[in-house]
C-alpha cells in the first residue's frame, strides 16, 4: 500500500536520528509532557467525580429528594401525600416541620437545622435511620422532647444519649421579669453518623415536638419527597406542588443542597483548568522541536520542493510529525490514567495499609478514602484538548518551513 509522501516523511521525522540527539530529546520530552498532562487530568477529574458521587450518595440518603411546602401550613398531609405518591417517579412522602435554632449543653452552643419528624414515615424517605450509631429513632414520641444529633454535633456538644440540651429559638417571650429566649430542654435520645455535612447541623425530633414549638399545632409545614433516582427530582418537583392547589410550593435537593455541588463542581472545573496548562507546556515544546526540526531541515526541504512538492505538502510533512508526536503522548497518556483511575482507591488502600496510616483520617474527613469515578466524557474532553492543542501547535513552525525557497536554502549546500 503506497503512503502518502507528507505522512510518510513525517512520520519518518518522529523517529529519532543519531544526528538530531538533541530534537530526538526534545521530541520525546514534549510526548513525555502530553502523557503527563493527560494522565493527570483524567486522574484528577475521576477523584472529583468520585467526591461528588460521595457527597451526593451520602447527603441524599439522608436529606429527602425534594420538599413540598404551603404557605399558613398543611392540616390534611395525607391527602396530600397520597396525592403525591401517584406522581411519576415519587416514592414516599413524609411530613416535617423545620426551622433553625441554637442547641446549648455544657457551655458550648451551636447553631442547627433541627426538623420536626414522623418516626415511622421518615424511614421510608430518609436512610438515616440506618446510620444510627447510639439510641433510636423509636424513642422520638410524641411529647417525649426527646432529640437525635448528627455525630460531629454530639461531639462538639460533648453529649451522649441521655444527656440534655437546650434549644434556643430565635424569637423572644415577654414576661413581668423581663424579656427573655424561648428555651426548650430536650434529651438526646440517639446519634447518628451519615459522613456528611449533615453529621453537624441536623437535629430530629418528634413532628408533634417540633409543632408545639413553632406554634403549629394541628399542622406540618408540608412533605418531604423520596424520588427512585435523585435526577428525576430535578424539575419536577415544583410542577408535582402546583398540581396540589393554590399556596404550594416546591424545590428538589438542587436548590437545599445545590451550593455544596456546585462548589464542587466548580473546585473540579478551576482544577482542570489549572492543570491543562500541563498540555499547553507540551504542545509549547513540540512548537520548539518543530521550530528546530525546520531550521535542521532547510536542505531536505528545498530538495523535496524542487522534486515536485507543494508548500502544503511540506506544511503537511511537519502538522503530522507534531500531530503525531501529541497523539501518541496523548493516547500513552490517556490508557494509563484510565487504568490508574479504575484502581486509584485499592492503590491508595493497599499504599495506606503498606505506610501503616491513614492519609484522610475519618476523625477529620466526612469521606475517609479516596474514591474515583471514571467518567467516558470526561477522557474524551481531556484528549481532544490535548490532540488539537498539538495540532494549533504544529501550525507556525510548518508554515515557516512552507516559505523557504529551494535556491535559497541550496545556495551554499
Amino acid at each position: 500500500m503506497i503512503k502518502p509522501v507528507p505522512l510518510y516523511i513525517g512520520l519518518r521525522y518522529v523517529a529519532a536520528r543519531r544526528r538530531q540527539q538533541f530534537i530526538s530529546f526534545i521530541n520525546g520530552f514534549s510526548l513525555l509532557g502530553m502523557a503527563l498532562g493527560v494522565l493527570a487530568l483524567i486522574v484528577v477529574t475521576s477523584v472529583m467525580n468520585g467526591f461528588d458521587r460521595e457527597l451526593k450518595t451520602r447527603i441524599l440518603s439522608v436529606v429527602p429528594h425534594g420538599f413540598v411546602q404551603k404557605e399558613g401550613g398543611l392540616k390534611d398531609w395525607h391527602g396530600a401525600a397520597a396525592q403525591l405518591e401517584q406522581q411519576p417517579h415519587v416514592m414516599a412522602a413524609s411530613p416535617f416541620v423545620r426551622d433553625f435554632a441554637l442547641l446549648g449543653a455544657n457551655g458550648s452552643n451551636h447553631g442547627v437545622e433541627f426538623q420536626g419528624v414522623d418516626p415511622k414515615a421518615l424511614k421510608n424517605v430518609s436512610a438515616v435511620g440506618d446510620h444510627i450509631l447510639m439510641g433510636s429513632l423509636d424513642a422520638l414520641k410524641p411529647r417525649s422532647y426527646n432529640i437525635v444529633l448528627g455525630r460531629i454535633l454530639a461531639r462538639q456538644l460533648n453529649v451522649i444519649p441521655g444527656d440534655s440540651v437546650i434549644l434556643t429559638l430565635p424569637e423572644v417571650v415577654v414576661t413581668p421579669a423581663g424579656i427573655f429566649p424561648r428555651t426548650k430542654r430536650f434529651t438526646v435520645a440517639g446519634i447518628f453518623s451519615v459522613g456528611a455535612q449533615v453529621d453537624q447541623s441536623l437535629a430530629l425530633m418528634n413532628i408533634e415536638d417540633a409543632a408545639r414549638l413553632l406554634r403549629m399545632r394541628g399542622k406540618v409545614q408540608g412533605l418531604q419527597l423520596r424520588f427512585d433516582d435523585m435526577d428525576n427530582a430535578l424539575g419536577r418537583v415544583s410542577g408535582y406542588a402546583a398540581a396540589l392547589g393554590e399556596g404550594f410550593t416546591g424545590e428538589d435537593w438542587s436548590h437545599s443542597q445545590g451550593s455544596l455541588f456546585q462548589a464542587v463542581k466548580m473546585e473540579k472545573t478551576v482544577v482542570t483548568l489549572m492543570l491543562m496548562i500541563i498540555v499547553a507546556v507540551a504542545a509549547f515544546n513540540i512548537v520548539s522541536a518543530l521550530v528546530l526540526m525546520v531550521a535542521d531541515k532547510r536542505s531536505d526541504i528545498a530538495v523535496l520542493r524542487t522534486l515536485g512538492l507543494t508548500s502544503r505538502q511540506i506544511m503537511a510533512v511537519f502538522v503530522v510529525q507534531g500531530s503525531a508526536i501529541g497523539i501518541i503522548g496523548a493516547v500513552i497518556g490517556g490508557v494509563l490514567g484510565t487504568l490508574i483511575a479504575f484502581n486509584l482507591t485499592e492503590m491508595v488502600s493497599w499504599m495506606e495499609n503498606l505506610l501503616g496510616m491513614k492519609i484522610f483520617d475519618p476523625r477529620v474527613f466526612f469521606v475517609s478514602f479516596l474514591p474515583s469515578e471514571f467518567r467516558t466524557s470526561d477522557a474524551v474532553i481531556v484528549l481532544t484538548a490535548a490532540v488539537l492543542m498539538s495540532l494549533l501547535a504544529t501550525l507556525f513552525p510548518a508554515w515557516r518551513a512552507a516559505q523557504i525557497a529551494p535556491a535559497e536554502a541550496l545556495r551554499y549546500e
